[in-house]
Order: structure tokens, then sequence, then C-alpha cells
């Protein structure tokens, strides 16, 4: 898929309605970090999170779709506020799909970013696919854009700030 420019990505993402965000690899560097009693551990960046409570402050939905199920994730995901925390799940593209009916979204106004081939599917099902820099090359094929900053260490404040840009310069350009 090629990569838009930036006047074609901002127009896309300023229709998004729900940002959907992979974990590991993601919001995270895809490290595995265990404690001494086996406690699995994850290292998230702040930067990712202000992003995540901006982008829902401009009326974005948010989910994390993951595959993990270490309860990190969800403290991670109740402490920014994040009310879709799907954790544990085998079929991403039916827990999306899930969500978007109850939402009321279609799928063409979901961006999700994902970094890894067990994301493909889901890429290919919605309509903005996303990356980060050090993903997998069979995704960043998938998908409109990759971000310039790696996972876990500010990639999706990088998308977070697009996806408000966007926003903003829509209602910018509808008030004229």
């Amino acid at each position: 898929m090629p990569l838009l420019d930036r006047p074609a990505l901002l127009d896309r993402l300023a229709g998004i309605g729900l940002l959907s965000l992979d974990v590991d690899g993601v919001q995270t560097d895809g490290g595995l970090y265990y404690g001494e009693d086996g406690t699995e551990l994850r290292r998230f960046h702040v930067h990712d999170g202000q992003g995540i409570k901006q982008v829902m402050a401009a009326g974005v939905a948010v989910a994390f779709v993951t595959a993990s199920t270490t309860p990190a994730i969800g403290h991670r995901a109740a402490r920014l506020g994040v009310p879709h925390a799907f954790l544990g799940v085998p079929d991403k593209e039916a827990a999306l799909a899930g969500l978007c009916e109850t939402l009321g979204l279609g799928l063409d106004r979901v961006a999700h970013v994902g970094d890894d081939v067990n994301d493909l599917g889901l890429l290919r099902l919605v309509g903005c696919p996303l990356t980060v820099a050090n993903a997998r090359p069979e995704v960043r094929e998938a998908c409109l854009y990759v971000t310039t900053t790696p996972g876990g260490a500010g990639a999706v404040r990088e998308i977070c700030d697009l996806i408000v840009n966007a926003k903003t310069e829509t209602t910018r350009r509808d008030v004229r």
C-alpha cells in the first residue's frame, strides 16, 4: 500500500472516530521484562499517555487491542481513562468489529496501529492502517503511514498529534 502524503493523511485522519492500538511493540518497545517472581512487566512512554489523553479529549474513542494478558496493560488503560481494553484477544478483527458496532462506527472510521504479522488482518480491515518505525516489513507495506519514532519511544504520541491536528484543521476549515 503506498504511503499517503501529509495532506492526504490529515484528510483521512480527520474522519477517524476510533483509534485502536496494539500494545507490545507499539505502546512498548516490544521487550519483555520479568521480575524476580516471574511477573511480566511493560515499559510505557509518558508522551504516548499524554497523546492518548489529548486524542480522547478531541472526541476520538481509544481502544487497546492485544493478545497479551499482562495485568499491567489493564492498569495502563485504567490510568489513562481508556474504556475499551481488549486483553488476551485471539481474534482482533472480531473484537474491533464488535466494538465498532457498539459505538455505531464503520470500520472505515477506524485507525489501527500495529507492528507485527498478528495485526495484518486488522490493518487490512480498517480505514486508516498505521504502524511504527520499527514494525515488521510486511506490516509497513500494509500501512498508509509509518511513524518516524519507534514503538515505545513516543510513536503513539506522534500519531495522536497527527489526529488532533487533523481534527483541528478540519474544524478551522468548517468555521470559515
